[in-house]
């Protein structure tokens, strides 16, 4: 009986063994071994509206090879990367050093916001009187205020750390500058500011002795200068090159990439709307254009007159013709850096970009000789350049012999370039900052 009893308390043991190591063997690798759901065929008809909902996302840029386990791959890789940053955002919660205030007050204000650092504004409404958003970058916590209603004196202020963006392209704009300058300067004087710079939109022409005296290396109180167009003052010390970016005063929006814009055929060759003024290299532009018949293989829409407003319908068709051109033709205007150029690479339009200085004060500095447009060629940009426009009949007979299959891969350059742009500028941005503010507190 004693005996008996033992050969079945052996047995149970067993079991329970048994059905602990079956038990374990499924939870760990039983899921690697399901088959992928659905067909392979429903599997590659889910990718491409997924593409499409997340033009931002790298992967839309990445190999299209077809993987049958893509599906089981990407949920896994989803949930650990959400777990991951779960555990990083409980880690870095409320370790921020630096909390930055941006004050736009020009509307290279928004292209810094919404293209470089990504950010959103409530409300979304464009005409709102108050617009204001958040975001963390590295070590800082920035938010962001713009709008009319951002008037100095009628807000309240609780950082110590402030980025003015600024116009000072012309007369009228640089008074407006100057009042905000005194404001912040006043603020600094009785201890409400400790740290201020400045993102200004420059003179087409370099011209900015305005700014001088309010410089700290001048015995001012601006810290940091991050100024547009090719400025003789650039150190990458304390002044800085920034980029012109997109036309947002005309309600250029932010784009993002979809699978079509990567591998549709685009049925014209080039692009071109805009003014033309007398005597220039862009009525020498439309001369060679029409000579060699190109003209009628490019959507051409030139104008007489600037127009600084745009209507809806114009900026569709020209948001069609960057979207539908292979090339977007960037002749010089009052200055070598134009709007078109970043509007081009927000729909993978390769700028054909006229490289000649113009007249003023541009040029190169102390750290840079590749004026102009030396931001664009330091970090790597993949446009054609040119000096004369007489080249550009050799570029557009070139451009007809490229196959879909290689103009898609020259696209995907230029979007992954043009997004490593955008981020590298968002990360110098607040490294410069963090570097001055923070080692300037210390002191």
């Amino acid at each position: 009986m004693r005996l008996t009893r033992k050969r079945l308390c052996s047995f149970l043991i067993a079991l329970y063994c048994l059905f602990s190591l079956y038990a374990a063997y499924h939870v760990f690798f039983g899921r690697r071994r399901q088959a992928p759901a659905g067909s392979p065929r429903g599997l590659r008809k889910g990718a491409a509206p997924a593409r499409e909902r997340h033009g931002r996302e790298q992967s839309t840029l990445e190999s299209e090879e077809w993987n049958p386990w893509e599906g089981d791959e990407k949920n896994e890789q989803q949930h650990r990367f959400k777990t991951s940053l779960q555990i990083l955002n409980k880690s870095t919660k409320g370790k921020t050093d630096l909390s930055v205030q941006i004050w736009g007050k020009a509307a290279i204000g928004l292209y810094l916001w919404e293209h470089i650092f990504e950010g959103l504004l409530d409300p979304s409404d464009v005409t709102a009187q108050w617009r204001e958003g958040k975001s963390i970058v590295g070590r800082t916590q920035y938010s962001f205020i713009t709008g009319p209603a951002v008037i100095p004196g009628y807000f309240s202020i609780d950082v110590n750390n402030v980025v003015l963006i600024l116009n000072g392209r012309e007369k009228a704009k640089i008074f407006y500058a100057t009042q905000w300058l005194l404001y912040a300067q006043n603020l600094v004087q009785i201890q409400k500011l400790q740290h201020l710079a400045v993102v200004l939109l420059g003179n087409e022409h370099c011209n900015n002795e305005w700014i001088s005296p309010f410089l700290k290396r001048n015995g001012g109180f601006v810290e940091l200068l991050f100024i547009t167009y090719d400025s003789p003052w650039i150190n990458d010390v304390d002044v800085f090159q920034w980029p012109l970016g997109v036309a947002t005063y005309r309600n250029f929006p932010v784009v993002e990439a979809s699978w079509s814009m990567l591998h549709d055929q685009r049925p014209y060759l080039c692009n071109f709307l805009g003014t033309i003024y007398e005597n220039s290299s862009r009525q020498a532009l439309m001369n060679i254009l029409k000579k060699d018949g190109n003209d009628k293989l490019c959507w051409v829409s030139p104008r007489e007159q600037w127009q600084p407003q745009e209507t809806n319908e114009s900026l569709k068709n020209y948001q069609d013709a960057l979207l539908q051109s292979d090339l977007t033709l960037c002749p010089v205007g009052v200055n070598t850096e134009c709007y078109r150029i970043y509007e081009a690479c927000s729909y993978g339009s390769i700028p054909v970009v006229e490289d000649v200085m113009t007249a003023g004060s541009c040029g190169n500095t102390s750290v840079h000789h590749s004026a102009p447009l030396q931001l664009l060629k330091s970090m790597g940009a993949p446009f054609i350049f040119i000096k004369n426009w007489k080249e550009l009949p050799a570029v557009l007979e070139k451009e007809k012999t490229i196959i879909l299959q290689e103009k898609i891969e020259r696209r995907k350059m230029l979007l992954q370039w043009y997004q490593h742009f955008k981020t590298e500028l968002k990360m110098k941005f607040t490294n410069i900052l963090e570097s001055s503010f923070l080692m300037n507190s210390k002191s």
